[in-house]
């Protein structure tokens, strides 16, 4: 019996992209002998990696935010460049609200155009056709989606981790308690 919970308590343990597998513990006995730890110090290893694992999930829960903020900007400059080459050619003048400074916005009158400035990030803007503008923002948008899609895969995969853990954590204490039990029961019965 002990060689088929050790077996499968030392399986491979996974990674995905830096972040590190939980190890699920079927023999804690046996795992703690592998480990050569005690359970004291068990407990303070895998309350560490818990910690370690909250503060990846904060740091990628702040990314999923970000893009998820992205994408509709991306959206909404990708329907006023359609909206600018709907306008062309019409010779109809396209009234406009921009925002100036943050809840400062002023009124423009845009004519036939053929180009847009986009903002790069780091204070850089730059001019495009309205066509390479377009391409440009479906290449973004298509790289913040899959972003968005790997970074969801990551938080599952890490919100796994955590409950391995924890799991592991309650299997290790739990087992300590049965054994301090055992332990105390053991001098009275002699």
């Amino acid at each position: 019996m002990a060689t088929a919970s050790s077996s499968s308590s030392s399986a491979a343990v996974t990674e995905r992209r830096g972040i590190p597998g939980a190890q699920f513990v079927e023999d804690v006995q046996t795992y703690l002998t592998q480990l050569g730890l005690d359970v004291n110090s068990a407990l303070a290893f895998l309350q560490e990696r818990l910690q370690q694992y909250k503060l990846v999930e904060m740091k990628l829960q702040a990314q999923q935010r970000d893009l998820q903020a992205k994408i509709p900007d991306i959206e909404k400059c990708l329907d006023v460049v359609a909206t600018l080459q709907a306008k062309k050619g019409t010779g109809e003048e396209l009234i406009t609200d921009f925002e100036v400074s943050e809840g400062i916005y002023s009124q423009a009158s845009i004519d036939d155009t053929d180009s847009v400035c986009l903002w790069l990030g780091a204070n850089v803007m730059l001019e495009y056709s309205c066509e390479e503008a377009t391409a440009l923002l479906r290449k973004n948008l298509d790289n913040a989606r899959a972003s968005l899609e790997v970074l969801l895969a990551d938080l599952q995969f890490l919100r796994d981790q955590v409950t391995i853990t924890q799991v592991t954590i309650a299997r290790v204490y739990n087992w300590d308690v049965h054994q301090r039990r055992i332990r105390q029961s053991s001098p009275k019965d002699s």
